[in-house]
């Protein structure tokens, strides 16, 4: 079976939906912040809008399992919607860090890297899906925690409230991030380099 066409329906519907939101955040929601942190306060919120639903889109693609399901497995039509709703969110956030924060070379690396990785998962092999969808729910389920304390963090010195939500959600945050990404995160990305370096991937995934 071939691959999808590179702009299948879903695509640009959800790269509309979330420039959109980047629109809405940027001219109306923190139209009185400041120009420093208006920009990034959008792309905050945005990410909220991607994060957790990429993390439900993705558990319930991978409770999905077939019995001889792996690491290379045909991807699902449920696997390729979620990464066609994360690309489409990369898109726009890449687009945001190329217009307000181009000396930030780190993360358009990421960016770009990760757009690489899930459109030649999602349109060049068709398989593959589902580590890259258990590394997505690693990165992505301290979404909500991390942006509200950006966030919180952009107004602390001018409310109370926030400075009060940013002390709270510090602790947490860091807690949680250093187990995920510090930990569980690294353990799989080996397991799932074993078993390509092994040929697990073979037939399926080019080297």
């Amino acid at each position: 079976m071939e691959p999808p066409p590179l702009f299948s329906p879903p695509l640009p519907t959800f790269f509309l939906f979330f420039t959109t939101i980047y629109l809405l955040c940027y001219f109306v929601i923190f139209r009185n912040w400041n120009p420093t942190t208006r920009p990034q306060a959008s792309s905050c919120f945005l990410s909220l809008f991607h994060g957790t639903p990429a993390v439900v889109l993705s558990t319930l693609s991978l409770l999905q399992k077939n019995p001889n399901f792996n690491f290379a497995s045909p991807n699902t039509p449920l696997q390729n919607l979620t990464l066609d709703y994360s690309t489409a969110y990369f898109l726009v956030d890449l687009l945001h860090y190329l217009l307000f924060v181009p000396t930030d070379h780190l993360f358009i690396a990421h960016h770009a890297a990760t757009l690489y990785v899930f459109l030649t998962c999602r349109y060049a092999v068709n398989h593959g899906a589902y580590p890259l969808l258990v590394l997505l729910v690693l990165a992505e389920v301290t979404s909500a925690c991390q942006n509200t304390w950006s966030l919180a963090g952009f107004r602390r010195k001018e409310s109370p409230a926030a400075a009060a939500v940013y002390g709270f959600l510090s602790p947490v945050l860091y807690s949680v991030y250093t187990v995920v990404r510090g930990v569980l995160g690294p353990a799989f990305v080996w397991e799932m380099g074993v078993f390509y370096l092994r040929g697990g991937g073979d037939g399926a995934i080019p080297r």
